[in-house]
């Protein structure tokens, strides 16, 4: 894997940061954003610490400024990337309340974070993938954003609505597929990942994955081989239902 540069957004902690180490444990040259500077310092400051080489790159993803400002500077340290994974995101759902009652501000703000944030960056960034021999993008989804899941009563995610998250991963999975048909006929390929349910902040405590197992999808589909797929939605080596 030496030569291959990737780009991680949100990696100053969590599954982002783990999927940091991972990445730069096979050799490759990790670039670790995040949208507050002294956070992805410390964060790269560490990774270095364990030998490892990790830079730090201040990306606030809903920001358009931030984002373009981002992608000139790693065009002009790097000249291309071989890797995105797209990692940020939030859950700013009030899961005491229903699906009606959660607030816009809720809704455009998730969004903002895990969809629109998540196209800009592409965007920005594909340019610099399109310079890679065999470019990839990891987007991060869940599986609740699994609307077959969530139909199906019988399914270990039907009562778990938050639906400003849920609704915006589904869309994640969407533009996936849009993505992956675009460049169908390139070296780039485009998949989404459930890491599955870790303790960071955002799965809690008592989540049952550890978070080195939850980074190890994500991981997977970035050093994807030629034969690996395009435009799915993967847990740990298996496809999921949309």
């Amino acid at each position: 894997m030496s030569g291959k540069i990737a780009l991680i957004t949100g990696a100053n902690k969590g599954i982002g940061f783990e999927t940091a180490r991972q990445l730069a444990k096979t050799g490759v040259q990790v670039i670790l954003a995040s949208r507050g500077r002294k956070k992805g310092v410390d964060a790269s400051l560490k990774l270095q610490g364990e030998g490892l080489s990790v830079e730090a790159l201040l990306l606030d993803v809903a920001s358009a400024g931030s984002v373009a400002e981002a992608a000139r500077e790693v065009e002009r340290r790097h000249g291309r990337i071989d890797i995105l994974i797209n990692n940020a995101g939030v859950l700013l759902d009030d899961l005491a309340r229903k699906p009606s009652e959660q607030t816009l501000e809720v809704w455009r703000k998730t969004f903002d974070a895990n969809l629109f944030g998540m196209v800009a960056v592409t965007q920005a960034f594909l340019p610099l993938l399109r310079k890679s021999p065999a470019g990839r993008i990891v987007n991060l989804s869940s599986i609740l954003g699994s609307i077959a899941l969530h139909a199906d009563p019988e399914s270990p995610v039907y009562n778990f609505k938050a639906p400003a998250y849920n609704v915006s991963k589904a869309a994640v999975n969407a533009w996936t597929v849009q993505l992956a048909y675009e460049l169908k006929d390139t070296a780039i390929k485009v998949n989404a990942a459930h890491p599955g349910h870790v303790k960071t902040d955002m799965g809690g405590a008592a989540a049952p994955m550890e978070i080195v197992d939850g980074a190890r999808t994500s991981v997977q589909l970035a050093l994807l081989g030629p034969d690996g797929p395009n435009g799915a939605f993967v847990h740990l080596g298996e496809k999921l239902p949309w």
